[in-house]
Parts: C-alpha cells; structure tokens; sequence
C-alpha cells in the first residue's frame, strides 16, 4: 500500500554534512529521510523557496520539455529500498499512454515539486528505512542504527532550518 506523503523539509546529516529530504505523512505523523547529494538538494530547496535562477536548471528544463510536447505527471513513488538505496517512479501520461520511469528519488521528488504532481511512499519502504544500517562500524550498528532511528523518529518540522515548509 502506498501512503501520500509531502515534502516536509530539508536538513543536515550532524555526523556527515550531507543534505536530508524529509517526507512527511500527509494523514500521519511518521516520516522518511532520504539522504540525497548537495546538487539535488538545491533544486529541491530552490523549489521549496521560489528560488529562480537566471538560466535553467536540469529540473526546471525537464518540466519545460515535458510542458511543450504535452506529457503529464501523475505521480511521484518512492517505491523500493535495496541496500541502503531508494528508489522512485515517476508515472505519466502521454498521448493516453500510461508510462512509468525509474528515477531517484531525489529527481523525482525536484520533479513533483515543479509540477505539483502528489507524492507516495511504499508502505514497505516506510518499514525498511526504520532498518537502515547507518554505520561503518560494524560493532555499533546496531546501538547506532537505535540512535538515529530515535533521531528521526522526534524530529519536529521546527528542527529543519529554512528549507521547511
């Protein structure tokens, strides 16, 4: 089952620097970080803040192709979780063509942003995340991977810095 989930913010990993997308439940309180790349970030926070830039960036160009020959975003999902990875669909209609493209999920997430297409989490994945092996260490995994599920599991909208919504 898939559940509706919004982008709720952008934050920082404390231990790496590396940029968090955080979804949110839109009926539910429970959340989801992705840990993305610096690059996808800005087009996120961009987005999320009415940044525009005097030159296109790669998702505000792909919106445009999609606009100029008639292509429509459905929907966004994040749909698997494989070692430590997440993966997403972007679903479109072209031509009353139904068609599904494997995406990152921080593409995809840059991409609904702009076209305000909804976004959904496999429940499964939802399930997953709370798994993730966090660590290097192989001796702390498991009292870390406790740490940063408690992390995340009370982190209040407040606690992302500009980039909330």
């Amino acid at each position: 089952m898939f559940k509706p989930m919004l982008v709720s913010g952008l934050t920082l990993d404390p231990l790496t620097n590396s940029p968090i997308v955080i979804l949110k439940e839109v009926d539910g309180e429970r959340t989801l970080p992705i840990w993305i790349g610096l690059l996808e970030a800005t087009a996120i926070a961009s987005e999320l803040e009415g940044i525009k830039f005097s030159r296109p960036m790669t998702h505000d160009l792909l919106k445009t192709i999609i606009d100029s020959i008639d292509i429509e975003i459905n929907k966004v999902e994040v749909c698997d979780l494989r070692n430590n990875t997440y993966y997403a669909s972007i679903y479109l209609t072209h031509k009353g063509k139904q068609i599904s493209i494997d995406a990152r999920p921080s593409d995809a997430l840059a991409l609904s942003l702009r076209v305000d297409a909804p976004i959904f989490v496999d429940e499964e994945v939802i399930e997953k995340s709370k798994q993730i092996d966090l660590t290097t260490a192989p001796e702390d995994k498991t009292e870390q991977g406790k740490k940063w599920q408690d992390i995340l599991e009370k982190l209040d909208p407040e606690d992302f810095g500009k980039y909330k919504m």
